[in-house]
């Protein structure tokens, strides 16, 4: 599907180091897991990090660390899996997904549930190392989990149920370190919803073409060529609730500088979206790893 003026927007690029290093019984997990594209465990961890230091005012501790970083990967990874599982009939026939494992027939059904099991399995044994309250609020997600890959054919806001799971974690955080979970707490998770539809609507974009013709719904279908400014919507409004929770948490003077880092980026970000550039799109969709790294930093420095 390439062409001269038009990349091939597929996700998954053959050749790469998971075929050239992995075994080739282990590469169609690998991909399942999206172990070559990490782009959504740095886009799920850095809030969760933020969360953390802001709830312990400060650089928690290394095991609390290395705890959430192994679940904000195993949850990911099974997120991805449960959504490859219900799309598999789909992803097919959309150019961006067309190589992925089940879609493409180098997996079987069977095997994937498989997986899934076992990513989750071990996503629950790091629940041991948590408090009875934080284990209850992980298990809240779950639901979220498992309904967010059918959103997409009764709503247009599957966004918005992605953004709600995807950032779960920043609740665990509080609910680990502070044994509560303040409305501060609640404001920031708000934003990274926010902020979510807003990046994950610039995603869409890249597909719009084919879940129009699929019957599929997503916030890009239905922002059409509003979609400029509503993405420069919600990206304000995460920018807004990040600042009244970062007030309410007693974030320092630092904190609201680094907001105003991240409102830049974002609206740079807003500005450069071309509803008819997939490829450009998705480049800008990449660059919110660095939304979450700025939110990280600014949480720090809020800190002292």
């Amino acid at each position: 599907m390439t062409t001269l003026s038009r990349p091939d927007l597929s996700d998954i690029h053959l050749g790469d180091w998971v075929d050239r290093r992995l075994p080739i019984s282990w590469r169609p997990y690998a991909r399942l897991a999206r172990i070559d594209r990490p782009v959504g465990i740095w886009l799920t961890l850095f809030p969760c990090l933020a969360a953390l230091i802001q709830a312990a005012h400060g650089l928690p501790e290394v095991w609390l660390l290395g705890v959430f970083c192994l679940g904000a990967f195993l949850m990911r990874s099974a997120g991805s899996t449960v959504n490859d599982i219900a799309d598999r009939k789909f992803d097919g026939h959309v150019e961006r997904t067309r190589f992925r494992p089940l879609a493409s027939g180098q997996l079987q059904l069977h095997s994937a549930i498989v997986f899934l099991a076992a990513e989750l399995a071990l996503a629950a044994l790091l629940l041991f190392f948590l408090t009875p309250f934080t284990r209850l609020v992980a298990i809240c997600v779950l639901p979220l989990v498992f309904i967010y890959p059918l959103c997409k054919r009764f709503t247009h806001w599957p966004q918005a149920v992605l953004g709600a799971a995807f950032n779960w974690g920043m609740l665990m955080a509080w609910a680990e370190v502070s044994g509560a979970i303040p409305a501060g707490a609640v404001a920031m998770w708000i934003g990274a919803i926010a902020w979510q539809i807003g990046y994950d609507t610039v995603y869409a974009y890249v597909d719009v073409a084919d879940d129009t013709r699929l019957g599929l719904k997503s916030t890009a279908i239905l922002f059409g060529r509003n979609g400029k400014a509503c993405i420069g919507l919600f990206y304000a409004l995460a920018v807004a609730s990040w600042a009244v929770g970062g007030w309410l948490l007693d974030m320092s003077m630092l904190y609201a500088v680094g907001m105003v880092i991240v409102a830049a980026h974002l609206a740079w970000q807003a500005w450069r979206v071309d509803l008819k550039r997939p490829e450009l799109n998705y480049r800008l969709f990449l660059s919110n790893i660095l939304t979450g790294v700025l939110l990280a930093g600014a949480a720090l420095a809020g800190s002292w």
